[in-house]
């Protein structure tokens, strides 16, 4: 089973709540799709920072995911968001998870979130402990 089926096959319900389109899922990068809908929004009518934090952290959480080793489990022990700028209402957002380190016991992602015009607005950088 590919990495994006087997994301799709866990059925991540925050991940379906907040609209992430799965797009690639590889161990060595993750990316995924968000659209920008008005219950994600802050006034005026652009993504709140929270939003732009889940977002990237269930791409990083995914990374960790495709691998783990069979009947491990993850979750996350330390994010640091790097707001850059703004994303309105309506915007596709492309998020793109690397890692940064995989080991045994820990995985370290950054995530790059950009519009799909390729303006920035964040980079994130988490910390996942293999369980």
């Amino acid at each position: 089973m590919d990495a994006v089926a087997k994301l799709k096959e866990l059925r991540l319900p925050f991940a379906d709540l907040i609209g992430v389109e799965w797009i690639s899922a590889e161990p060595e990068r993750v990316v995924a799709a968000l659209v920008v809908r008005e219950e994600l929004c802050t006034q005026p009518a652009i993504l709140h920072g929270g939003a732009i934090m889940a977002f990237a952290d269930t791409l990083g959480a995914a990374g960790t995911i495709v691998n783990l080793p069979e009947g491990a489990g993850t979750t996350t022990i330390e994010s640091k968001t790097n707001f850059i700028g703004a994303a309105s209402l309506g915007a596709r957002l492309i998020g793109e998870a690397t890692p940064l380190h995989r080991g045994r016991r820990t995985m370290v992602w950054q995530t790059r979130i950009a519009t799909e015009a390729g303006k920035l607005v964040a980079v994130v950088t988490q910390t996942q402990l293999v369980l």
